[in-house]
Order: structure tokens, then C-alpha cells, then sequence
């Protein structure tokens, strides 16, 4: 989805603003209200001295007095809406409001009521009745312009949350692909140099580890866009990657899967998690075919605890637990749950929660 980005507005900057509101409802309600109760409160139309037909021009003429000034605000209204708003400039927004709906509606309704004076009263102008009916016809103007800006600043404020919701979505998943790239380079790095240890140390079986790989590289490639991927599927593939292992170390590396049949199925977990782990484990720690590195990966209460002994190697550096790191954050982003890391100086445990499948 595309968001426009806007910058902030100045006095000769047009800021895109919401003025769509569907107020017809609204307007054939109560324009002909304020052009039939204005009059009515004032005693500006006399029911006593006027027929008929002059008491239905007169509300005729007031309602057509109503309609040209709400109108007018009206368009007022959402003109000053494309230059200013609240949110940047609200001082500056309310004294240019009060102003142009001030400079618009008192001389408009004192033209317009005096044109009534004129058609219905030969000239004879009530002066205190036109200036009562103006202060109520601004009174009215003031409310409708509140109303008008109370539901516009909702629906700003609604589609800011809803502005920010979509850009905090976009970072998490820009963050979530980021973090499954650093998959591709980091894999292909430790096998680029398996596969180069075993072409000078036991080539007969470089071949066989290369079409392994060839395998595993292919889940990677068709998992790495999706977040979440059947149990059977992660150990399915845990299960060819450690083939590649087997034929590099032989007997001095051991896998035990205790996880049942029948929950491999029920549940979901983020692709090419516990590959890191056993590869985590393989560069750590020191092994032979006398004291192999055994990896056991079990189902408890939806969470796979992934544990090795601990053989630990000297490195020539200290580990930046990029693996670990990378995992545990594309958890928190896919699933909103965090691993958990259990080392001491015998045993090393990660705890990686599972979703069922509802």
C-alpha cells in the first residue's frame, strides 16, 4: 500500500486535508429550521397583520437568507481548510476563521434583511430586530462551524491512527525481511566452507553434499517470504540440513527429535528456526566421534525445547550472537513472543514458543 508523505504546510503551502462529508441531511434539516425559527424568535414576520401569502414569501425569503449563508460559510469553511488546520497552526487557523465568517455572515444577513424590509415592509427597517436577528444568525454560524470542524478533526484524527498504523506495519515487515535476509549470506558463508573442507579432505563425498545442499537451499528459498510454516516442514528441513552435517562430522554430531506424530501438524512455527539453533550449537562447541555433539529438539506444552551439552570451543573472538539475536527478534515480530535462552557452563537451552493451529 502507498502513503503519501506530506510536508508540513506554510502560508503558501496547500496542505491535503479531508472535506469530504456527506451532509446533505444535515443541511435540508436545518437550513429551513434557522430560516423559519430565526424570524419566529425575533417577531420579525407579524402572523396578525401579513395573509397568508405573505407569511409564505416572507419564510420563503428567510429560508433563502438561511441557505446562502450557510452556504457561504459553508464554502468558507472548506477553501480555508486547504491552507490551514489545526494541528500546525491553530491560532492562526481560529483568528482567520472568526474573521472571514464574521466579514461574510454580518454584512450578507444585514444586505438580506433589509431586502426583506424593503419587500415586505415598503423600507420601513426595524434596526433593533435586523440586529437581533444578526447576532442570532452569528450565534448559529459559530455552532454549525464547530460542529463542521469537530467532525473533521475526527476524521483526521482517525485517519492519522489509521496513517501511522499502516507505517508502523510497513517497518515491522521492512524489519521482519530485513532480518530473513541475513539468513541467505550467513548459510551459504558456512556451507561454501563446508563444501570446501570436504573437496580437499574427502571429495567422494563432496558430491553428495553438494546435492544435499542443493535441497536445502530450495526450502530456503521457498520459505523466506512466508512468516509461518508447518512443524513438520521446519523439521523436515532441520532433518536434510542435518544430513549435510553428518556427511561433514559423521558420528560426531547426533539429532534426537522427540515430538509426536500427530502434533506435527497442530502447530506453526517461524521457518528456518531451528536450523540457527543447530548451527548455533555446531560452531560453539567442540565434538568428535568419542564425544559427539548431541542436539535433542522435544514438544512441551507448545513450546520446543531445543538442548545440547555444552563442549565449549575456544574462539579467537568473542561470539556477536548474530544467529540468536536475529532469531529471537524475527520471533517478536512474527509472533509477538520472544525465545528463551537458557546457558550455563554444562548445558545450553533455547525454548521456542509454537502457535496451535486453531
Amino acid at each position: 500500500m502507498e502513503n503519501e508523505v506530506t510536508k508540513p504546510n506554510t502560508a503558501a503551502t496547500k496542505v491535503p486535508v479531508v472535506n469530504q462529508v456527506n451532509d446533505i441531511g444535515f443541511r435540508l434539516i436545518l437550513i429551513p429550521f434557522f430560516g423559519i425559527a430565526i424570524p419566529l424568535i425575533t417577531g420579525m414576520v407579524n402572523h396578525n397583520t401579513f395573509s397568508n401569502w405573505q407569511i409564505k414569501l416572507s419564510y420563503a425569503y428567510t429560508i433563502g437568507l438561511a441557505f446562502l449563508i450557510w452556504e457561504g460559510n459553508r464554502y468558507l469553511l472548506f477553501t480555508l481548510r486547504s491552507y490551514f488546520n489545526w494541528f500546525n497552526k491553530p491560532i492562526r487557523k481560529l483568528i482567520v476563521l472568526i474573521f472571514s465568517v464574521s466579514f461574510y455572515t454580518i454584512p450578507i444577513s444585514i444586505l438580506l434583511l433589509m431586502g426583506w424590509y424593503h419587500i415586505f415592509k415598503a423600507g420601513v427597517i426595524n434596526w433593533n430586530i435586523i440586529t437581533e436577528s444578526t447576532l442570532i444568525i452569528m450565534i448559529c454560524v459559530v455552532f454549525i462551524v464547530h460542529v463542521y470542524e469537530t467532525f473533521f478533526l475526527v476524521k483526521e484524527s482517525e485517519n492519522e491512527m489509521l496513517k501511522n498504523a499502516q507505517l508502523a506495519r510497513a517497518k515491522v515487515e521492512a524489519e521482519l525481511e530485513a532480518l530473513k535476509n541475513q539468513i541467505d549470506p550467513h548459510f551459504i558463508f558456512n556451507s561454501l566452507n563446508t563444501l570446501s573442507h570436504l573437496i580437499e579432505e574427502k571429495p567422494q563425498r563432496a558430491k553428495q553434499f553438494n546435492d544435499n545442499l542443493a535441497d536445502v537451499y530450495r526450502y530456503i528459498l521457498q520459505n523466506k517470504r512466508r512468516e509461518l510454516v508447518l512443524l513438520r516442514e521446519e523439521i523436515q528441513f532441520l532433518n536434510d540440513y542435518f544430513s549435510l552435517l553428518v556427511i561433514r562430522f559423521e558420528k560426531a554430531v547426533q539429532l534426537n527429535t522427540a515430538i509426536a506424530d500427530s502434533d506435527m501438524d497442530q502447530y506453526l512455527i517461524p521457518p528456518i528456526s531451528l536450523q540457527v539453533l543447530v548451527e548455533n550449537a555446531i560452531k560453539h562447541n567442540e565434538f568428535s566421534d568419542a564425544s559427539p555433539l548431541v542436539v535433542s529438539i522435544e514438544l512441551q506444552q507448545e513450546v520446543l525445547i531445543v538442548h545440547n551439552r555444552v563442549y565449549k570451543k575456544a574462539l579467537r573472538k568473542p561470539s556477536s550472537r548474530i544467529g540468536l539475536n536475529n532469531l529471537d527478534e524475527r520471533y517478536k515480530l512474527t509472533t509477538g513472543k520472544e525465545i528463551v535462552v537458557d546457558a550455563t557452563e554444562y548445558e545450553f537451552t533455547v525454548s521456542l514458543p509454537v502457535l496451535k493451529i486453531d
